[in-house]
């Protein structure tokens, strides 16, 4: 778990550096970065995230990283005995964003993986294993995101993938693009 958490925090802060390197290489302003809270959607229950181009666009290719949490139920022994308890949730995704250049209506579409800190069993995902930690996402979202920055806002289909099943899920959150 705590090589999960270093190599997300490394990959935050080396998405944040190439924002640096970007905005300081190019005199334009492009509002690539956002920073947002989540409810439902690949964090699950909760996240906060860091959304980040990898070219100085608000369009185009992306990733996104978060931290988040979950509450379930963890087997506790090997009769099936079992606990409801949070978990902390790690998602990880790369993205794509569509839209029109002036226009701060956007679609985003991506695909990655949430690692939870513990195996957990939450909605379908139950075996007699006792749950899982690793589920796939992808998102479907609409996106409103000015141009120049500023207050964002997302809802969409976020469906969760694991161990046969496919749930249909989804997100809203909220945050500032900068």
């Amino acid at each position: 778990m705590k090589k999960i958490i270093f190599s997300l925090l490394l990959l935050v802060s080396s998405m944040t550096t190439f924002a640096q390197e970007k905005e300081n290489s190019n005199s334009g302003s492009s509002k690539g970065t956002s920073f947002f809270a989540e409810l439902g959607g690949p964090g699950i229950l909760f996240s906060a995230n860091l959304d980040k181009r990898f070219s100085n666009s608000q369009f185009g290719w992306g990733g996104r990283a978060g931290l988040g949490f979950v509450s379930g139920y963890i087997v506790t022994d090997n009769f099936g005995d079992y606990n409801q308890a949070s978990v902390v949730t790690l998602p990880i995704q790369i993205n794509y964003i569509f839209g029109k250049t002036g226009s701060s209506h956007t679609f985003e579409v991506g695909g990655g993986f949430t690692v939870a800190g513990k195996k957990i069993e939450i909605m379908d995902f139950y075996d007699e294993k006792g749950g899982t930690n690793f589920f796939g996402t992808a998102s479907f979202m609409y996106r409103r995101q000015p141009a120049d920055g500023g207050f964002i806002w997302r809802v969409g289909f976020t469906p969760l993938i694991a161990k046969g099943y496919i749930q249909a899920f989804v997100g809203v959150s909220v945050g500032y693009s900068f």
